[in-house]
């Protein structure tokens, strides 16, 4: 069978799912009948909900993913959000959650492993086997135990208190998978990491051995462990995989789609590590640097869905970030909040892992990969819930789902097909709220002036 055939066989199987009403969240095949059509997917979880549905009145959906942050350590203290004081440690000691600048030294461990060590079964108590480790600041030396039991200042993070208090925040936001950034960004575009169609495996850390390159042109020797349903990761492969995404059901739909990332072959960027991608027509939607968005929206040219990535100074990634994440996500708000595109636009902020920091909600557990720690998840719409925390359920799944039913895309039958479609956090049934500036530190101007930093956005 060619790709073509192959990928729309991915398809109709994706279609096939929803149909029946759920789907394999692993992939597994559906039973074979009559193709559906794409266009006859409804809004389906918003449908019966009185608020409303998106269809008709949200025309974009912009995805901004930062990184590495839990609730726990980026909204300490957010006005009706489950939020600690202190944590427990593998000693059974409490310990106290400290203060801290957005901008640090230093990096922590998230990794599988590091995932299991903080969940401990469900104790939540094993942050403290996660030790802190040297970011790229040649001033981290020796570094004392428990640094990563801490919360940020509010004062350095003044855009994203602003963001949730005026629109939605979920407190029960979960990232899908159990380990690092790279099959996070894998999972944010597609609801799963396995490595090929009707594959029980999840792609579930970074690649190592092919240097800084990753994806489909890294070097033959680069590889990426797997991990197995048994949960052992005995197993390696190449870190470039083949199966849909949400973008296959955006073209099937003829919907646009953007991907803006720092780098074409960062861990951070989804797309280059899906074969028919990569090198295929769709790979002119990547866009390089993540800072033309802002001149995509000026212009008048956003697309239907867009993913947007930091770099590394603006992402939130203890040990690289330079502080200006949150001026940076505002930007981005603030420029579709003063355009056209305001009236229609769901904007969805969140974070791709826990980055090794303390928090104090256990996951539900559903396989061996799947749910990781708690990540913010900030609601920006004209249509979102002013000031309302939602202690719902949600995972990047929601964020394809609500895409999904938004423009009567069929579930692509993975983390999205479990996944709750964040209809709690809007209200489609009022008006369009008009849009009141956030304050920050920097407008898109500073950002489109600032020159990429050089070298990889985060190799750990």
């Amino acid at each position: 069978m060619n790709f073509a055939k192959r990928l729309a066989t991915v398809i109709t199987l994706a279609a096939l799912c929803a149909c029946s009403g759920g789907g394999s969240p692993l992939g597994a095949a559906a039973p074979l009948g009559a193709v559906a059509s794409l266009d006859s997917f409804s809004a389906r979880g918003f449908a019966a909900d009185p608020s409303g549905s998106p269809r008709g009145k949200i025309q974009h959906v912009v995805i901004i993913l930062q990184e590495n942050r839990s609730t726990d350590n980026l909204f300490h203290g957010l006005p009706g959000a489950d939020t600690a004081n202190s944590g427990l440690d593998s000693n059974g000691n409490v310990v106290q959650l400290k203060q801290e600048p957005l901008v640090e030294i230093y990096d922590f461990a998230h990794t599988h492993k590091a995932f299991l060590n903080a969940y401990d079964n469900g104790k939540m108590d094993g942050a403290n086997l996660n030790k802190a480790q040297c970011g790229i600041s040649p001033e981290c030396k020796a570094l004392p135990p428990d640094l990563n039991y801490a919360y940020v200042q509010r004062s350095d993070i003044a855009e994203y208190f602003t963001l949730a208090e005026e629109y939605a925040f979920g407190d029960r936001m979960f990232q899908t998978n159990q380990g690092q950034s790279y099959p996070a960004h894998q999972f944010i575009i597609a609801g799963t990491s396995e490595p090929s169609v009707g594959s029980d495996l999840f792609v579930s850390e970074n690649p190592f051995l092919g240097g800084i390159n990753v994806g489909c042109k890294a070097p033959k020797s680069s590889r990426v462990l797997e991990i197995e349903p048994n949960g052992k990761e005995d197993l390696t492969t190449y870190p470039c995989f083949e199966h849909a995404t949400l973008m296959d059901l955006l073209d099937a739909k003829h919907r646009t789609w953007k991907y803006y990332t720092n780098a074409s072959d960062s861990v951070w960027n989804g797309p280059n590590s899906i074969k028919h991608i990569r090198f295929g027509a769709g790979w002119k939607n990547v866009v390089v640097p993540e800072s033309r968005v802002l001149r995509d929206i000026a212009s008048g040219h956003l697309a239907d869905v867009a993913w947007v990535n930091p770099n590394s100074d603006e992402s939130d990634h203890p040990g690289v970030t330079n502080g200006t994440g949150p001026a940076w996500v505002a930007s981005i708000v603030n420029a579709i909040g003063k355009s056209g595109y305001w009236k229609n636009t769901a904007i969805f902020v969140s974070w791709d892992d826990w980055g090794g920091l303390y928090d104090h909600v256990a996951p539900t557990i559903y396989d061996s990969y799947e749910y990781g720690l708690r990540v913010p998840l900030v609601v920006v719409s004209p249509y979102a819930k002013r000031g309302y925390v939602s202690h719902v359920t949600h995972d990047f799944g929601s964020i394809l789902k609500f895409t999904e039913e938004t423009f009567g895309l069929p579930s692509l039958g993975f983390a999205d097909a479990r996944a709750d479609d964040l209809s709690d956090c809007f209200n489609f049934g009022g008006p369009a709220r008009t849009f009141q500036a956030i304050p920050s530190r920097h407008d898109a101007q500073y950002f489109l002036s600032q020159p990429e930093p050089a070298g990889p956005a985060d190799s750990d």
